[in-house]
């Protein structure tokens, strides 16, 4: 884990052992989203590792967000519910003057968010529309954030067999991603279509829907049918 080592490294130069953990959760994301998930879960162990008699409730509550969604893709019903929950308890003990100001972007609305993604990838589809309910702001000031919450609850609906909802909220999310630009977006698009099932592709509700899906753009940078 050499560039991990060399961002604690870097933090620890600058006298920031936090800010390095904070680099070393966010290659987790990273990881995450590549799909390297066993390296994304080592990364947010040892981002809460570093400096764990320092951490503080809001970066302990991030750390273990991370590593929750890592184990969440690995299928690990029992790790990732313990790391969520742990995530929940540490956000609780936070207080207006216990965290560095570049970590208070995350709060309830994004701890909600990681909830709907885990429960999403473990197949726990209503939990993850019932807990990534809260996760979506919608003051057109947090569109990247809301994009990606707003996908999650789409694929969610679907998978209940609600494809009429999971279909107006995924064209609200692709309305939200038109200002948007990036692999990640791309993706989480192509993900929601390889949810689709050839029985859904025959509903009416779909054919609506793509008739409308098709005029935006991240929409246009996926290929549609997903090929095997």
């Amino acid at each position: 884990m050499p560039q991990g080592v060399h961002a604690l490294r870097m933090g620890q130069a600058a006298g920031d052992r936090l800010l390095g953990s904070s680099i070393l959760s966010a290659m987790s994301h990273q990881a995450t989203f590549v799909g390297n998930y066993r390296e994304a879960a080592t990364l947010a162990r040892a981002a809460s590792m570093g400096p764990a008699a320092s951490l503080t409730p809001t970066l302990a509550a991030q750390f273990r967000a991370m590593k929750a969604r890592a184990l969440a893709r690995m299928g690990d019903d029992r790790g990732c519910d313990l790391a969520l929950a742990e995530a929940e308890r540490q956000l609780g003990l936070r207080t207006t003057d216990s965290d560095p100001p570049w970590i208070a972007y995350f709060d309830e609305v994004e701890l909600a968010a990681e909830f709907g993604h885990c429960f999403r990838d473990l197949g726990r589809s209503v939990e993850a529309t019932e807990r990534g309910a809260g996760s979506i702001i919608g003051d057109g000031l947090n569109n990247r954030s809301d994009f990606f919450a707003t996908m999650v609850q789409a694929e969610s609906y679907i998978a209940q067999g609600e494809i009429s909802r999971g279909f107006d909220i995924a064209l609200k999310a692709l309305q939200l991603g038109e200002s948007l630009k990036s692999a990640r977006c791309v993706q989480y698009v192509r993900e929601f279509q390889g949810r689709v099932t050839p029985g859904m592709q025959r509903a009416a509700e779909f054919r609506d829907f793509i008739e409308q899906a098709s005029g935006f753009r991240l929409w246009q940078q996926t290929a549609w049918p997903p090929s095997d």
